[in-house]
Formats: structure tokens, sequence, C-alpha cells
């Protein structure tokens, strides 16, 4: 369609032409005008979440899972600020949204009108960029700026705020061809004299270590990171972010990296000469005490982000590029490499695995969160996307979950959001609909989106959901047992819902677990029913996620029991 339209036909159009197929949100006022026309269109369909926030985090966990950018529709005021806790958590993981959202008409922005707020003020620290459109014109421009700025260079959420006039007024659509940003020109093709100086770097070394972040999954540059990983024999890390990259159970693969890190991949970090950064962003969670952190090291960071370049570590080797772009470059100069050099390297590593592997003492009296994780492992078998809400139940998924892909693993890193699991996992299924969609969640977390429990009936997403419930907001409980003496101040949750017959009263199903022999026979009927299902498992109160950085304390003081 082209010629003369409408704002809200524009849009529609615009979508349909970005390829778009779903859509998350929640109407209102100021958008009446868009969701008439969604109401008249076939191009994709539409998703009414129960909240905002869980439009965001559905869209988002849909981009997470696809590699596609998500999209949502919210309206104005209360309805874009119950929105800002998902932008901000797309924002710190470096996903891309594009987030439509509608505005009091132009005339009134500035005079209090009902339902108006600065949205593009408030979003502001929170997005990559942001648009408030005031003039029917410019809007098949700005949508396809909006696209384009989301998914390019280092990904992130884009705000299109629409004033209701806007979305009324007629206007000739041309919708561009491209984009062209004076200011804006990510850089893609890296240095090849940074590229040569890190293969030397390499060669010197005798003790080399990958870090592998976020950057690897969002750049789609997983198998090339694997694959020079692999071809050199470099011994790796990754962060919670990265999980998936190289396979559980990869010669190569130390585990994740951090304050819930193994033994073998934090002291591998402290005592390594040469640090190869793979797109992670150096975060207190990983680094601990920054000036002991990889001392030892010469420490390389590629990413396609120049301002995360050196931020917070010094760099010696600073290479800004595509992560595919550089992995092939490295790939294509990595016969140079001797990967015999590192054999003393790896066996010195392996004894650091053997002697403190991830493990729990488990229990015949109760179910230990740790012992469901690897039966979930087991069950599923690589058939399954995974989200995770944030706590305790999140760091056991990152530690115990035997994750094979990229893309398996959708958790909030870096705002850690309480609330997020669920509606990822309902966009998920969408990128996904030929495998499992669960969510490992706690008994905190879940009721922080419970209302999607009605979005999954009435658009039969079929998440599971496993609460490991100890009665406990429990990462909470467990710092307040090790550094605040046992004072557990406001973090008993012993009074809870029923949640089998929560999830009944939603149209669901609800199954309560006590016993571990019931477990497989349950999840199994909940992956059979093809229904949202709450699975209420009964864990150890008092159970601890371990080994434990402190916070600012060096990786290699662990707390391990």
């Amino acid at each position: 369609m082209g010629g003369v339209l409408n704002g809200s036909q524009m849009l529609i159009e615009a979508l349909h032409l970005e390829g778009v197929e779903i859509i998350f949100g929640y109407p209102g006022g100021a958008v009446l005008n868009i969701y008439d026309e969604l109401y008249k269109q076939s191009y994709f369909r539409h998703i009414l979440t129960r909240h905002e926030q869980a439009a965001i985090h559905a869209a988002d966990g849909y981009a997470r899972a696809s590699g596609k950018v998500g999209v949502a529709l919210i309206t104005s005021g209360p309805g874009f600020t119950n929105a800002v806790t998902g932008i901000a958590t797309a924002y710190m993981d470096s996903i891309p949204l594009v987030v439509i959202s509608g505005q009091v008409p132009v005339a009134q922005i500035g005079t209090d009108a009902f339902q108006e707020i600065d949205a593009v003020g408030i979003s502001r620290p929170c997005t990559k960029h942001n648009f408030l459109v005031k003039d029917i014109k410019d809007l098949p421009r700005i949508i396809k700026e909006a696209f384009y700025i989301a998914r390019s260079g280092r990904c992130g959420p884009v705000l299109i705020d629409i004033p209701k006039d806007i979305s009324a007024n007629m206007g000739e659509f041309i919708y561009p061809s491209e984009v062209n940003l004076r200011t804006y020109k990510p850089t893609y093709k890296p240095n090849q004299r940074q590229i040569k100086k890190l293969i030397e770097a390499i060669k010197l070394s005798k003790k080399p270590l990958g870090y592998i972040g976020g950057g690897a999954v969002a750049s789609n540059a997983s198998r090339l990171v694997r694959d020079f990983v692999h071809k050199i024999g470099l011994p790796s890390v990754e962060t919670l972010m990265a999980r998936g990259v190289l396979a559980a159970g990869d010669t190569y693969n130390l585990g994740m990296v951090g304050m819930h890190g193994t033994y073998a991949a934090n002291m591998a970090m402290c005592e390594c000469d040469l640090l190869l950064c793979f797109g992670a962003r150096f975060d207190d969670r990983v680094t601990g005490k920054v000036s002991e952190f990889a001392k030892n090291a010469k420490i390389a960071h590629i990413d396609i982000d120049p301002s995360s370049i050196g931020k917070i570590i010094e760099v010696d080797y600073p290479i800004v590029g595509d992560m595919s772009a550089v992995c092939e470059e490295l790939l294509d100069m990595a016969t140079q490499i001797d990967s015999s050099e590192f054999c003393q390297w790896r066996e010195h590593l392996n004894g650091y695995q053997n002697l403190h592997p991830l493990s729990y003492q488990d229990s015949i009296d109760s179910i230990k969160p740790q012992w469901v994780i690897e039966r979930l492992g087991e069950l599923l078998d690589g058939s399954a996307i995974i989200s995770t809400d944030v706590g305790q139940h999140q760091m056991w998924a990152a530690q115990f979950y035997p994750f094979s892909e990229p893309r398996e693993f959708l958790t909030s890193g870096g705002l850690g959001t309480m609330g997020f699991g669920f509606p990822a996992a309902m966009g998920a299924y969408f990128a996904n609909m030929d495998k499992h969609i669960i969510n490992i969640t706690g008994d905190g977390s879940i009721l922080m989106n419970i209302q999607e429990l009605i979005t999954c009936v009435e658009s039969k997403i079929p998440v599971v959901n496993v609460i490991l419930n100890n009665n406990y907001l429990g990462m909470v409980r467990q710092w307040q047992t090790f550094f605040y003496e046992n004072r557990f101040s406001h973090t008993d949750l012993s009074l809870q819902p029923n949640f089998v017959a929560l999830a009944e009263s939603f149209g669901g199903l609800g199954f309560r677990i006590e016993r571990k022999e019931d477990f497989i026979p349950t999840m199994q009927k909940a992956l059979d029913s093809k229904q949202v299902c709450l699975i209420d498992v009964v864990v150890d109160r008092y159970e601890s996620v371990l080994p434990m950085v402190p916070g600012g304390a060096p990786l290699d003081k662990m707390i391990l029991k």
C-alpha cells in the first residue's frame, strides 16, 4: 500500500515492510487509532498481554530467542511508565526492540494533559535512541530509522512516541529503502593491524583464556567463536549472557565466570597471561575487585561498541568490529598458532575442575533445587528454550542446566529483573513453536507477572513454569545469611498462594511436587498437555548458590561451602 494514508495506516504498512510477524501490546486512549487499524489488518498477529511490562518482556523474549527485532505497542502515561522496566531490561542486555508508545496530541504536550508523560525524557537513559513524532511526514523515515538503529551495531531498544493526532493525520506514505545517518556509522570491519597484533600475542602466550560474552550471541557469531576456540585449543569461560555458546561438556568450556562462576573459571581468570574478550562488558559481577581482575594478563577486547572498550578495564589490544567479521579474520590466521603450546595450561585448569567441580549435597528427605535443574536437563535433552526470572533459581539454572546452543537461555543479566521470565517465555514461544518453553522461576519472582497466565490461556501459549519454591526471597536470604548474621529482614515468604488453585483459576494447569519420584512424571504430563502450567516444586529452604564471590572481593576469594 502506498499513496495517502493516515499515521496509523503508515505504521501498520511500515511494520509489514520490516517483516514483523508478531506484536505484544496493551491498548489505551492514545493508541486507539492504531488499534483500530490493527483490527483491520492481516499482516501480523497481536498478543494482548495483561500488563505493559509483560508486553515489553515478551517482545524481548521473542528477540532473544529469534535474533529478530521485537515489537511492543503501549499507550501513554501509566502505560508507558509501566513499560520502563522492560525497556531498561532490554537496554542493559543489548536486545533489539522497537517500542511504540502513544502520546497526547502535539498541541497538548507540556500542558499536563490527561495521561501525559514525558516518555522521551524518561526513556533517554534506557534506550539506544528515541523519537517523538511531531509531523506526519516524518513518520515513515522515523520507523525505518528505528528498526535500523535497534538491530545494527550494538543492539538495543528504540522508542517511537506517537501523539494521537499524528496517528490520525493524513500524509504521503513513501517508505525509505535505506537509512543514512551521518552521526551513526557502526564499525563492522575490524582493523587488520590489530588482528595481527592479537595473533602474535596469542603465539607468545602460555596461558591464554577466552572470555565469551553476550555480544557473541547478539552478533550471531557463536559458531565462529566456538570454531576459533576449538581451532587453537583455547580454554574459555562464559558470562551469564553467553551460556550455550560453548556446549556443556565441551573440552574447552570451564563454565560460567564471576560471582557464582565455577572454581576453574574464576581461577583461570586470575592466572591467565592473555585474556581474549569476545563481546563482554567487564561488569562488576564478573570482575569482582577491579584492581585484582586478571592482573597477570594482557587483555584483548573485541566489541562492536567502541565506548565499551576500556570503560572499566584497561585494554592492551582493542578491536572494534562485528564479532563475526573479527572471528573470520582470526580463523584465517589461526593456522599460525600451535595449540599444543597450551596443553600444560589446559591440564592445570582441568585440575581445578576436578578439585572443586560444581556440586551439591543431595538429600533423601528434601528436594534440592540443583537436582531439579539436572533432571530437567536430562528430560529435555536440548529440546527446550529456558527462561528464568532473577535470584537463586537463575544461578542454579546457569550452573546446572546443560545448554548446548546459543539462544537456549533467556535471562535478565544486567538489570536483574524479577518478573522477566514468564512473559519472556511467552515471546520465545512465537520464535520457537517446535520447542518446549520452560520458565524456571522462584516463588517470589513468579508473582511479579502472574497475570500473564490468562494471556497464555487466551492465546494458547504452552509455557511450563517450574517454581523452585523455598518460601523465601532466596538470594536476598542468602546474603542475609552470609553477611547479616541471619537477620532475615522481610524475606520470608511462608504465606503463599495455592499455586495449583491459582493456575486452575486462570484456566491453566497446576501441580505441586513434594517428593522426588513425582517430578519426572509430572513434568512429562505438563509437557504433553500443551497448556500453560505452574509446577510448584517444594525445595530445601536454606540451600545456597555456591561458589560465591562476596561483592567487591577478588575472584579467587570464593566461598565454596
